[in-house]
């Protein structure tokens, strides 16, 4: 990510929501390559982690590679996650398969402009936020976005995917 005169370069995700006519605001943060959680996320923001949201991406026995989008403080529910997507079983797909997959890496994958379109679920308490922060596609750039706005841009349902969680096995 380049910074000319504090300008904060658009990513594709930042482009397709500007396509769609979504109003979202890109939020710089200090990223620390050892810590990429959304809990480093939400203290540089300065925001409930509550409304900071990660992307993670998974695959079902029937139905290959979905989406989940969760709370920084949440981690996926596999058993509850599998029912949801009409699966039997579900597991996150390995790290190292994340770029070839969605063409985004760690700590900077976003639900917005991956390879393909893949089914995509949010953690039924996205609805409570006035506004959530997603990755933009790069570490270090957050979206904030109203989620009913994102959720209707990605057609993606809403389900109780998880359960509150001190700190997520992705970040550790």
């Amino acid at each position: 990510m380049q910074h000319r005169l504090n300008k904060i370069e658009k990513t594709n995700a930042a482009r397709l929501l500007d396509r769609a006519k979504i109003a979202y605001e890109l939020i710089p943060y200090v990223v620390d390559e050892t810590h990429l959680g959304a809990t480093h996320v939400a203290e540089q923001l300065g925001e409930e982690i509550a409304c900071v949201f990660k992307t993670l991406v998974l695959k079902g026995d029937r139905t290959g590679y979905f989406v989940c989008v969760v709370p920084g403080n949440h981690e996926v529910d596999l058993k509850r996650t599998a029912r949801v997507s009409g699966n039997k079983k579900v597991d996150l797909i390995p790290m190292r398969d994340l770029l070839a997959v969605t063409g985004y890496i760690r700590g900077g994958c976003s639900p917005i402009g991956m390879k393909k379109s893949f089914p995509t679920y949010f953690h039924e308490s996205v609805t409570s936020c006035p506004f959530i922060y997603i990755s933009a596609g790069v570490r270090g750039l957050q979206i904030k976005v109203s989620p009913e706005e994102l959720i209707r841009y990605l057609r993606a349902e809403v389900a109780d995917l998880s359960d509150p969680a001190e700190e997520s096995s992705e970040e550790k």
